[in-house]
C-alpha cells in the first residue's frame, strides 16, 4: 500500500510539470548548478565510480548494525545504549529533513528557470510538505486502526492476541521466530504493529530522497562539488540507516523482509547515482520539468520525514514509560538528538 503510493505521487508530479506554462524556460538565463570553474568530466566520474561503492558500504553497515546487534548485549534494543543511538539517529533523520531535503526543494521551485507564475507566487515546498506530513498521518492513523480491528476480533474468537495470523499480512511475519521473540520482550500484537508501520513509512520517505540526491550527484561534472557531497552522504547514510535499523529490529520481521529493506535501502542512492551518469547527456538540472519533479519529491519526502522523526521516533521515545521514568537518560538521550541533528545540519555546508 505504502509503495503503491509512491507511484500516485509520481502521476501527480507529472500531471503538474505538464501543466501550460511550466515548460516554458524563464526568460532569465539559467545556469546549471553544478557547473563553474571546477569543471571535469572524466574526474568527475571516477569520483561517482567511488562513491557507488563507498555508499553502498556505509549503507549496509548502518542498516545493519542495529538489525545484527543481538549478538552483543549493550546493544539490545531494550538496553539503555540502544536508546540513546536511536536518538542520535533520529536526530540525523530530523535534520535531514529540515536542512538538507526541505532547502533543496525550495531551491528547485523557486529557480529562475521556472516561470514567475504560478512558481514564485506561491510557497510550493511549504504546502506540499505540509500535505505530505497530513497523509503520512492519515496513513500512520488508518493502518494502525484497520489491523486494531482484526486484533480485537482475533481476540474476541479466543485466539493468542499477540501472535494473530493478520501479522503476516503487514509484512514477512516470521511465525515460531516471532512468537519467541513476543515472549521475551514482553512486545504485544499492537506495538508489534506499530513498529511495523512506523519502519515501512520510514522507509518509504528515505528511498524517495535517497533516489532524487542519488541522480542529482550522477548527473554532475564538478569534482568539487561531488567530493564533499560524497563524504555527506556516507555520513548522513550511516546514521540514517542505524535509525532505520533500529525500528526494523523492532518490528521483528522475518529474515526474507529484513533482507528486502536492507536491500532497497542500501541500493537506492547507489541506484541513483547509475541513474545520473546513464542520464548525464540528456538530463538537465535547470530544465524546468526536472526541477519541478525534484522539487516536489524532495518536499514529500521532507514533510514524510519531518513527521516520522518528530512522531513516530522523538515523541514516541520521550514519552514512553522508559525515558520518562529515567531522568538521567532522558537527559543523555536529548543530547544525542542534539548531537545527530547538528553534526548532519554541519554537514549541510559541504553538502
Amino acid at each position: 500500500m505504502l509503495y503503491c503510493f509512491g507511484a500516485h505521487i509520481f502521476c501527480v508530479i507529472l500531471s503538474l510539470a505538464s501543466f501550460p506554462g511550466s515548460l516554458t524556460r524563464s526568460k532569465q538565463e539559467c545556469s546549471s548548478k553544478h557547473e563553474g570553474k571546477c569543471h571535469d568530466k572524466n574526474k568527475a566520474l571516477k569520483l561517482k565510480i567511488i562513491a557507488i561503492f563507498c555508499i553502498l558500504v556505509t549503507s549496509m553497515l548502518g542498516i545493519c548494525l542495529p538489525i545484527f546487534s543481538g549478538a552483543v548485549p549493550a546493544l539490545n534494543p531494550n538496553g539503555d545504549l540502544f536508546a540513546i543511538v536511536k536518538a542520535f539517529a533520529s536526530g540525523v533523520i530530523l535534520a535531514t529533513g529540515y536542512m538538507h531535503v526541505l532547502p533543496d526543494s525550495f531551491d528547485d521551485l523557486t529557480s529562475p528557470c521556472l516561470p514567475e507564475r504560478p512558481w514564485h507566487k506561491f510557497p510550493f515546498t511549504t504546502f506540499v510538505a505540509m500535505l505530505s506530513a497530513v497523509f503520512t498521518l492519515m496513513v500512520d492513523s488508518f493502518s494502525i486502526s484497520f489491523f486494531k480491528k482484526k486484533l480485537s476480533a482475533v481476540s474476541s474468537e479466543g485466539g493468542d492476541p499477540r501472535e494473530p495470523k493478520e501479522l503476516e499480512n503487514v509484512g514477512g511475519y516470521d511465525h515460531h521466530h516471532a512468537h519467541g521473540m513476543l515472549v521475551t520482550t514482553g512486545v504485544n500484537a499492537e506495538q508489534l504493529l506499530r513498529h511495523r508501520v512506523v519502519a515501512q513509512v520510514l522507509e518509504l520517505g528515505i528511498v524517495v530522497h535517497s533516489v532524487v540526491i542519488g541522480l542529482s550527484m550522477g548527473a554532475s561534472e564538478n569534482p568539487c562539488t561531488i567530493r564533499p557531497l560524497m563524504a555527506a552522504l556516507c555520513f548522513h547514510q550511516l546514521f540514517e540507516g542505524m535509525g532505520l535499523g533500529g525500528c526494523i529490529l523492532q518490528a521483528e520481521y522475518g529474515f526474507k523482509v529484513k533482507a528486502i529493506m536492507i536491500f532497497f535501502f542500501s541500493v537506492t542512492t547507489p541506484f541513483g547515482i547509475v541513474l545520473g551518469i546513464g542520464l548525464s547527456k540528456v538530463y538537465s538540472d535547470t530544465s524546468p520539468t526536472s526541477l519541478i519533479v525534484e522539487g516536489i519529491l524532495n518536499a514529500v519526502s521532507a514533510g514524510l520525514l519531518n513527521y516520522m522523526a518528530l512522531v513516530d521516533l522523538l515523541a514516541a521515545d520521550f514519552m514512553g514509560p522508559k525515558l520518562q521514568s529515567r531522568v538521567r537518560l532522558q537527559l543523555w538521550a536529548f543530547v544525542a538528538v542534539l548531537l545527530g541533528a547538528g553534526g548532519m545540519s554541519v554537514m549541510a555546508i559541504w553538502a
